[in-house]
């Protein structure tokens, strides 16, 4: 009989102070996986990773055995912008995430699809996919680049996998690049993963889409707004519209048992992500 891998749950960690630091935060929390930005998401601007603070980083990562690592991307950058000034910048600062992300031997690099910003649905899908195409031929990427599915608030696009499914098309190329499906953001933008039969339904939708094996990381929250809302709010695990039961029908489906499951939940303090974390192993059966 084989032998199950532990399930790799971890949470979003914070980088300030040495970028190593995050590594042994993640570790007193419990992980064994973590999601950082490699920088501040807010801003164009991004201090030079330090040689020695890379090193001490990837040992950490490999003395406490924390895998994958998620780097997120920050929040100014936008793919599916019309603004051709924006998209260039939005682009070129994608690079240097990404080689920022490589330099860290980060396996995971996730990605918000971006607002059209009223130049329609189509015009923001082309728009990411042309984009995504440069970069993967300038960038050559270690990391495996991950789409995010997204509550569609807005003028945002990626709220249906067949968004998703487009861009990947449309990119030229399906090497390096996989599907993070966010729990929170799937519930809001319509797909009912409460009900048993709406898990089975919407995973079986995927499938067909896109392909489960291309879920390489679950961003495991629950959500604060109902279904179809298109509202992206995130809730502690199990106190939130989808619930505990549900949580753990996700958690523990056979589909998704080699993502890692990394959650964004509200923090005020470490002990909601301890609490999160703790949740999160009760409800994950035998792993």
């Amino acid at each position: 009989m084989l032998k199950l891998l532990p399930m790799r749950i971890g949470v979003h960690v914070s980088i300030a102070g040495k970028i190593y630091e995050s590594v042994e935060r993640a570790k007193l929390l419990g992980c064994n996986t973590m999601q950082i930005f490699s920088r501040n998401p807010r801003g164009w601007q991004a201090a030079k990773l330090i040689d020695s603070d890379i090193e001490e980083f990837k040992r950490l990562k490999a003395k406490y055995d924390i895998k994958p690592v998620v780097v997120n991307i920050p929040y100014i950058i936008n793919l599916a912008t019309p603004d051709d000034r924006l998209y260039k910048k939005s682009i070129n600062a994608y690079i240097e995430d990404i080689e920022r992300a490589d330099a860290l031997e980060a396996e995971y690099f996730v990605t918000h699809l971006g607002s059209h910003v009223g130049s329609g649905e189509d015009n923001g899908i082309r728009r990411f996919a042309k984009a995504l195409e440069e970069i993967l031929k300038r960038a050559r990427p270690k990391a495996t680049i991950l789409l995010e599915d997204t509550a569609g608030a807005g003028s945002w696009i990626g709220y249906r996998f067949e968004h998703l499914r487009r861009i990947i098309d449309g990119s030229g190329s399906t090497k390096k690049l996989g599907v993070c499906l966010d729990t929170a953001h799937t519930f809001e933008s319509g797909y009912d993963i409460k009900t048993e039969g709406g898990l089975k339904y919407t995973l079986s939708e995927f499938d067909k889409i896109l392909g489960l094996n291309l879920i390489k990381a679950v961003h495991f929250n629950d959500s604060l707004s109902p279904l179809n809302s298109h509202v992206d709010r995130h809730q502690h695990i199990g106190k939130g519209r989808i619930g505990l039961t549900a949580m753990g029908r996700i958690i523990n489906h056979p589909g998704l048992g080699d993502a890692a499951f990394i959650m964004e939940t509200p923090k005020k303090t470490d002990r909601d992500d301890k609490m999160n974390i703790a949740t999160a192993r009760r409800i994950c059966k035998g792993r």
